[in-house]
């Protein structure tokens, strides 16, 4: 939507669900996973943080204090084995995109069928990426053998996103 139509109460809302809950789980787990010597924390994001969506821009906003609150955090506990990143998935076959596109059918009196195949066929991968694609990458992201990636926004978008870094 547009950012003149968002009220105050709508951007705390937003910061407080993107931004603020996942700070504050993660104040809550970390030091029993230092005191461990083992933990992992993955947030999921969303590509707009590298490319952002006018229309989302709450969303925007939100997720990319996230990300810069990893970006420090993560360099802090690496050195106990505990490793914090970011995925940043671009269209996945979700109830969350399906809502989505129902929305724009609505909105545009286009068919659902016609918006859904569109936008698959502008991804390089001719598709929308899937739930367990999603989840293999996290749980590689979560196992011993990632202990060195650590403060990292890792795209997972079919290579959609356009640039080099």
């Amino acid at each position: 939507g547009d950012f003149r139509d968002w009220t105050r109460a709508d951007w705390i809302r937003g910061v407080d669900r993107m931004m603020l809950t996942p700070i504050d789980m993660i104040r809550l787990t970390v030091d029993g996973m230092m005191e461990r010597g083992f933990g992992r924390v993955v947030n999921i994001v969303s590509r707009s943080v590298k490319i952002a969506q006018p229309e989302l821009g709450l969303s925007n906003a939100a997720r990319s204090g996230l990300v810069g609150f990893v970006a420090g955090l993560a360099r802090q506990t690496v050195a106990r084995n505990v490793t914090i990143n970011n995925i940043l998935p671009g269209i996945i076959a979700s109830d969350g995109q399906r809502q989505h596109v129902e929305e724009l059918a609505r909105t545009t009196g286009r068919p659902f069928a016609d918006i859904w195949a569109e936008r698959a066929s502008q991804n390089p991968a001719g598709r929308y990426g899937e739930a367990d694609e999603v989840g293999a990458y996290v749980a590689f992201l979560c196992s011993a053998r990632a202990g060195f990636v650590t403060a990292q926004n890792l795209m997972i978008d079919g290579g959609q996103y356009p640039g080099t870094y």
